[in-house]
Order: structure tokens, then sequence, then C-alpha cells
């Protein structure tokens, strides 16, 4: 890969979805890149850049830009947050509801281990939520990466990472080398694929967004443009779940920390979402 492709791949990222790509890390291109190149059709890498510089092809563009975004998750990933979800979250928002649906979202879910961790969560927690439904949402901009969510089909490898037994043994089927979530858990869930950086008026308002990791993938330019979208997507007395050791300080003053709950953050009062 030539520098020229490196900083064209690294342009075509940060335009299109706000991704931070190192144009110096060639050899990380390179490896995303292979499976993609690949699977197109192509020999190398350079030859499938080279066919994007001549044809525009905007299916390919967004493919490349899809294979650059940094999916790494597991299920119950870090804990805390899934613990205040379940110990706190959830009960006063169900309290405040008096019986209106409370809406979650996972705003870039990956191959679906959070969307589903949350799933399982509500699934255990229904007698304790009397008769207030809480609707389940999982978005990503990768359509590979929702195709497997949708499956809901995992390694042992992805299996051991961070899902406790009694979990496995209640949600899951075994599937030759493979566990497959529950129908029931999977239905729970539903699906879009979603840039978050562009217009997000269409998905409507939720009580709580998990967007974890994702802040840091992003370019100084597009930290505040997520941030306004998350403003106008969460309700009033919402919650925000980041990454741990995220910050939105210099960036934003949409949210504010919850003190002492680490990665929660609510809207902040006094802000005004721009029309």
């Amino acid at each position: 890969m030539t520098p020229a492709d490196a900083e064209m791949v690294a342009q075509l990222c940060a335009h299109r979805a706000g991704l931070k790509v190192d144009p110096e890390k060639a050899y990380l291109m390179e490896n995303r890149l292979g499976a993609l190149a690949r699977r197109e059709g192509y020999g190398e890498v350079d030859e499938m850049l080279a066919a994007l510089q001549a044809r525009r092809e905007d299916r390919l563009a967004w493919a490349v830009v899809e294979a650059m975004t940094a999916s790494e998750t597991t299920f119950f990933r870090d804990r805390t947050p899934f613990e205040l979800f379940a110990s706190e979250v959830l009960p006063s928002l169900a309290a405040l509801r008096m019986g209106e649906p409370i809406r979650v979202w996972s705003a870039a879910c990956g191959a679906g281990q959070e969307i589903y961790s949350l799933a399982m969560i509500v699934d255990e927690m229904r007698g304790r939520l009397g008769d207030t439904k809480v609707e389940l949402f999982g978005s990503d901009l990768s359509e590979r990466n929702l195709e497997r969510a949708q499956g809901g089909r995992y390694s042992q490898f992805e299996i051991q990472r961070g899902l406790p037994i009694r979990r496995l043994v209640d949600h899951f089927d075994k599937d030759d080398e493979f566990w497959t979530i529950s129908p029931r858990i999977r239905q729970m869930v539903r699906w879009r694929r979603v840039n978050l950086i562009s217009d997000l008026s269409a998905a409507g308002r939720f009580d709580v967004i998990f967007c974890r990791y994702l802040l840091c993938q992003l370019t100084a330019e597009a930290k505040p443009r997520l941030l306004a979208n998350l403003a106008r997507a969460i309700s009033p007395e919402g919650f925000v779940v980041l990454g741990e050791g995220e910050s939105i300080q210099g960036f934003s003053d949409a949210f504010q920390p919850v003190h002492g709950r680490p990665g929660l953050f609510a809207r902040n009062p006094a802000f005004r979402v721009a029309a």
C-alpha cells in the first residue's frame, strides 16, 4: 500500500464516518482490508484501492470504511455499566414511566454482544418491572456486523469472554462448535444500520443509549457531532453510557457525569440542542 493509498483511506473514513485512521499505519490497513479485497475478487489491497479511485463506486467505498471500523467487544464488557443498568437505571426509569415503554439503544453494537447482554438482563428482570415494556435496539455502521449480530451465533472463545456460566446455560443453545443465543432473546432486539455522525432525527427518542468506545475512535471534528446527535436522541430523563475512561470534556456540554457512577452520563438540563 502506497502512502497515497493510505491517505486516501484515512480521508475516506474521516469524511464518511468521522473515523480517525492513522495513515502511517499502513500495516493495519492492509490487515483489515485484505479480507475485503479477497471477497471483492481482487488479488491485492492495492488493486482494490486503484479500482475504487478509478470508479468511485459508493458501495465499495462504504465497504472500505466499514472494514476499518474496530468492533472488538465482549459480553458484559466492564460489568459495572450492566450492574448499574440492572440495579439503578431500569428500576428508576420504570418508576418514572408508570407503564410506558423504556427504549434502550446499543448504538455501536458490533457483533451484538452488548445488546444481547442488555436483553438477558431485561429478560431476567421481567418480574420486577411490572407492566413496563423495555424496547431494545441495536445498530452499527457495518452491515456484516449486523448480519452476525442478528444471527446470534458465537464461538467458544467469544462465549468465554465475559459471559457467566449461568447465563450461558439459561440463554444459549449448543450448535456444533458454536453457541447460538435463544430465539426468545434474539426476538427482543430490533436492528438497523446507522451512521452515528449523520442525521439521527428519524431514529426517535431513547431512554438509555450505550455508545461505548466509539468516541475515542473519532476525529476531533466528529466527536461534537456524535455527542450533539446523542443529545437529540436521548429523553430528558435518560442516560448515556460511555466506555471506561471516555470523557466528553472539551467536546460538548450536552451531558454531565453521574457522580459515583463511572461511565454514566445524564442530560445536562441547561443544554439546548441547535435546530
